[in-house]
């Protein structure tokens, strides 16, 4: 089995964390995080708001989490990916998830070194060799010289296999996408500057950004029609075909987007429905989910799809105007995805 580092255990590093233990996809032998507190780190793992009580229980000893089901994982407090000793629980592949954008940059120097085989970036940053969405562009992977691999953002891993659909069956001309994206950890409780999460010590421009999270729905640009087209750009998607705007809402979990197409060919609702239903009767990965039911954002918490298509929305007007309404697990669903790329890469290496 391989063994896995993990730099960084906020919600997306303890989500991969929490997702693994129940899958068993590789060994999670190494942890670093900037929290000075081990103690305070096995709690975070122990319990969780949003996804309740973990089966087993954590507590440290010795730069050690030690785990109720016997496994063992060393823990580091270093403030750069490329200080921790990697090398010291054999390591192949390190996931970061810190969401720093100098990790980035200094993930390069494990690989030259030879200190770990891949890095896996937990969002959709430049400076990488290639970003990675399942069901978008895994075809495009090439191991030999792809080593700093991102796994874009939530939003794109969502968007991009739809979208992909769309161009390859039904052809694009333009289009707009609205997402609603719960709130993350650097909003504020109360009203306050916008602190950047990737690079620390910034304000944020986009002001409105710094408002209560709890209270508002706050209006901001989003980065996930760039991070789609990042991954779509063999299939000459731009950003000047289709626009993007969002919105945080007071609401934990669970993500959705709103998408307006307007398609190349005259194309019909059942059409739609039906190229979807057999996507997912053929797909290799949990990616496209199509849902008729009366569902709300909680049902898909958990979901391990990439994207579900609520297709009690799914709309054609005067057949060319498509509208579709995608629902997808933030946290959970996007760290079950980054598992997939893991074991991906792994059984390219031979490794698995």
């Amino acid at each position: 089995m391989i063994k896995v580092g993990i730099n960084g255990l906020g919600r997306i590093g303890r989500a991969i964390l929490r997702n693994n233990l129940r899958t068993s996809a590789f060994e999670v032998a190494a942890i670093n995080d900037i929290n000075p507190d081990p103690d305070n780190i096995a709690y975070t793992l122990n319990y969780d708001s949003i996804y309740g009580r973990l089966p087993i229980e954590f507590k440290h000893e010795k730069h050690t989490l030690l785990a109720s089901n016997g496994s063992a994982i060393t823990l580091h407090n270093e403030h750069s990916i490329n200080e921790v000793d990697w090398q010291r629980d054999n390591i192949d592949f390190v996931i970061d998830a810190s969401g720093v954008y100098q990790n980035v940059l200094d993930s390069r120097k494990l690989i030259d070194l030879g200190k770990v085989k891949k890095v896996f970036v937990t969002h959709s940053p430049n400076n990488v060799d290639f970003t990675l969405v399942l069901g978008a562009n895994e075809h495009l992977l090439d191991i030999s010289r792809h080593h700093v691999i991102a796994s874009s953002i939530c939003d794109a891993t969502a968007l991009a296999p739809v979208i992909r659909v769309i161009i390859e069956d039904f052809g694009l001309d333009s289009g707009l996408v609205t997402t609603i994206h719960p709130w993350l950890s650097y909003q504020n409780l109360m009203d306050g500057p916008a602190s950047s999460w990737s690079v620390p010590g910034t304000i944020y421009h986009h002001y409105a950004l710094g408002r209560s999270a709890i209270g508002n729905l706050i209006p901001k640009p989003t980065s996930a029609i760039q991070a789609t087209c990042q991954v779509l750009q063999h299939l000459n998607l731009s950003e000047d075909m289709i626009g993007s705007f969002s919105y945080r809402p007071p609401t934990a979990i669970v993500g959705t987007a709103d998408l307006s197409l307007f398609l190349s060919r005259e194309i019909s609702r059942e059409e739609i429905v039906e190229r979807f239903q057999h996507y997912e009767s053929q797909q290799h990965w949990n990616i496209i989910h199509n849902n008729f039911s009366p569902l709300v954002s909680l049902d898909f918490q958990g979901s391990e799809y990439s994207a579900t298509i609520d297709h009690r929305w799914t709309n054609v007007i005067k057949s060319r105007l498509l509208k579709l309404v995608l629902w997808y697990d933030n946290e959970a669903g996007y760290a079950s995805k980054v598992i997939d790329q893991v074991n991906l890469v792994a059984s390219q290496m031979k490794l698995a």
